[in-house]
């Protein structure tokens, strides 16, 4: 392993620790305002297991990135959506794919 990449490894598992240190924000605040949340975090760390070679299925990569099963999360630490969240969220998700250049 580089040094740079075991830069990024360590900042990696520094901001896992900073998510789970903060399971007061939810998801979709982290959706409506930074364009990404836990979920896709999980949804990228399965795609890059794949692209090593490295079968990882969406709850194991769910229960590494929340450090529990994801259903456990869900219960103890989320809470309902409102309107407003999912509004903002709606809005970060076409921001986006229009960054993507999807329709």
């Amino acid at each position: 392993m580089s040094k740079e990449q075991a830069i990024e490894a360590a900042v990696f598992r520094r901001l896992l620790k900073h998510l789970d240190d903060r399971k007061d924000v939810q998801n979709i605040d982290l959706m409506g305002y930074g364009g990404f949340c836990r979920n896709c975090l999980s949804d990228w760390y399965a795609e890059a297991a794949a692209d090593a070679g490295v079968d990882v299925s969406k709850d194991e990569a769910r229960e590494r990135i929340y450090g529990m099963p994801y259903g456990e999360y869900k219960k103890a630490y989320q809470s309902p959506a409102t309107e407003e969240q999912l509004a903002l969220m709606n809005e970060s998700v076409a921001k986006n794919k229009a960054a993507r250049g999807e329709a």
